[in-house]
């Protein structure tokens, strides 16, 4: 039973489009966007020149033949013209495909061509990958330049078309009526997101715009944002994490977004915007605390007032006095110096670190969701805050647990309106994972107790089953492995021993080496045989952690990160193939 309920009023929306025209009402003059122009200056765009511009992309897309179900692909980094691109498709009744810029061409050109889209929108860096291999493009793509001024080469430029929406709408042409008093179906498919997540082949996850809407206001009632509110989006806008709660929800909010210009200049960029609220991954605030610890232990007495100013800072908390400005400005400086909610999601975290940002003065909720929910599930929030646990189902979300086993571990299920409609042209595999009560079966496994707080324990396909029926969640294992600084990331498998009598824990390594030379204290880098013994050593120390069915027996050391999605996450299949694992340990 769903025991969260809605902290806060909220707009009820049915579509993109009653969305904007609300925001444009009660919004119209506030910052929308704050913008980096070419000479490096900010300037902002309101919510009413927002819908403007989305009218005019709108209505040349009309007016190109792009009016119903056509499907429009958008790829590149996280800019206005991909939110424009997003929001002209969707308001058009038109299906927008967002693609991974990090794809390689093959996977690009499958997604394009399941997709059936006829035009895609691309920045430079994009545009070059379809460049290279333009012969194998589906037959009849149009391809608009968002970089570009001008039209070359059989390809659009995005300014251009956007000139001639002007003039459509200076003449009040039929095509810009017609985009403006399109009626648009919220049940209708409207987003095709093609994920391969960690498990292979990709899948396109169909969305509506009530899919969206319903979490966009969902989420809105349990965690306050409003206008003042300053977002910087970070993560890969493609991915429905960082669209709906790093994009849409803060638009509906009265919110300003801006746009990182690249992981090297996250910190720059945080100095420059200032923003309040941050959307991020698990990797991406470990590496930032990381950071921070580091710098913190570097300065003479800096551990011991660091570890002294969390002591005063938690038990001024627990007397309802707010010290933390003076205690941890310097530390809140690195954001900018307003940052006062981080949102976190998408892969487990470690409990420490979402502390540690608490302690700071800036709290960090922890959610769950899939892509296909549209994607939130569950999360902490204004009156919710846990730092090992994903928080309750939103509200209005129902979860349950089934085919638990004694510990009460099962699969996670969901029903809802963040319910996909199915997967694109795949009846089949849509009936697999959607039953017959509307309940979708999500793959991961984990537990909810008597107040509905779910914690998450990993997924059913990456389970190892012991030759004597026990399970073993390998990322159970991995978080042990992940919390030790010599560890930067590990991913742990089982295989059947050689008379197949025993099931083999292993885990595969990638070391920081930088942690293991400055314990080392030598100034040379460390020599493959004193790097394995290194790890040995952590091994053998998590094993002890450990009922013994679970220890790790072989230890396969890589020399390079893990393949991962966009979102950081470890792309299991993708990791398989290393070599033959070393000796027992």
């Amino acid at each position: 039973m769903n025991k969260n309920k809605r902290l806060y009023d909220v707009r009820e929306i049915t579509d993109f489009k009653d969305m904007l025209n609300q925001c444009v009402e009660q919004f119209g003059n506030e910052p929308a966007f704050k913008l980096k122009n070419k000479e490096g200056n900010y300037y902002d765009v309101n919510y009413t020149e927002f819908r403007e511009s989305v009218d005019t992309l709108g209505a040349v897309l009309y007016s190109m033949g792009f009016t119903g179900d056509k499907k429009i692909a958008v790829m590149g980094m996280n800019s206005y013209k991909w939110v424009l691109t997003y929001f002209a498709a969707q308001l058009g009744s038109n299906v927008i495909v967002p693609i991974d810029k990090e794809l390689l061409f093959d996977d690009i050109n499958t997604i394009l061509e399941v997709s059936e889209a006829e035009i895609i929108f691309v920045d430079k860096k994009s545009l070059k990958k379809l460049e290279e291999h333009k012969d194998l493009l589906p037959e009849g793509l149009k391809i608009v330049m968002m970089d570009e001024e001008y039209d070359r080469d059989g390809y659009l430029s995005f300014d251009s078309i956007f000139e001639m929406g002007r003039s459509l709408i200076a003449t009040n042409s039929e095509h810009y009526k017609a985009f403006v008093e399109n009626e648009i179906d919220p049940e209708a498919c409207s987003v095709i997101i093609f994920t391969s997540g960690t498990s292979g082949l990709a899948k396109g996850v169909m969305l509506c715009q009530r899919n969206i809407c319903f979490v966009i206001t969902s989420n809105s009632s349990v965690a306050k944002i409003g206008p003042g509110d300053q977002y910087l989006s970070v993560l890969p806008i493609h991915h429905t994490f960082e669209c709906t709660l790093g994009i849409l929800a803060p638009l509906y909010n009265g919110c300003c977004i801006a746009f990182c210009e690249g992981l090297l200049h996250l910190m720059k960029n945080m100095q420059e915007v200032e923003p309040t609220v941050f959307v991020t991954v698990p990797l991406m605030l470990e590496k930032i605390h990381g950071r921070i610890m580091k710098a913190a232990e570097e300065k003479k007495g800096g551990k011991l007032i660091l570890s002294l100013g969390k002591a005063i800072a938690n038990t001024s908390s627990a007397m309802g006095v707010n010290l933390n400005d003076r205690l941890f400005g310097e530390i809140t400086k690195n954001f900018g110096g307003r940052l006062r909610l981080i949102i976190v999601g998408a892969a487990a975290v470690r409990p420490d670190v979402i502390k540690d940002f608490k302690t700071f003065g800036i709290p960090a909720y922890i959610g769950y969701g899939l892509t296909e929910c549209a994607p939130l599930v569950a999360c902490n929030h204004d009156d919710l805050w846990a730092c090992d646990t994903v928080g309750m189902p939103i509200p209005d979300v129902d979860v349950k647990i089934i085919n638990a086993d004694a510990q009460g571990v099962g699969e996670i299920c969901v029903k809802g309106p963040n319910v996909m409609l199915g997967y694109y042209k795949d009846e089949a595999q849509t009936r697999e994972v959607i039953d017959e009560f509307g309940w979708f079966h999500t793959g991961d496994l984990g537990t909810q107790d008597e107040d509905s707080i779910i914690r998450i324990n990993g997924r059913i396909k990456n389970v190892i089953v012991t030759k004597n029926g026990k399970n073993i969640y390998p990322e159970e294992i991995e978080y042990h492995l992940n919390n030790n600084p010599l560890i930067a990331e590990s991913m742990v498998v089982g295989f059947d021993s050689d008379d197949g009598f025993d099931t083999i824990v292993e885990a595969k390594i990638f070391p920081d080496i930088a942690a293991i030379k400055e314990k080392s204290k030598n100034k040379e880098n460390p020599t493959a045989e004193e790097i394995s013994k290194v790890i040995a050593d952590v091994i053998k120390e998590v094993n002890k952690k450990l009922p013994s069915y679970k220890n790790i027996k072989k230890i396969h050391i890589r020399e390079n990160e893990f393949i991962k999605t966009t979102t950081s996450k470890i792309k299991r299949y993708a990791n398989m193939d290393d070599e033959k694992p070393e000796d027992d340990k």
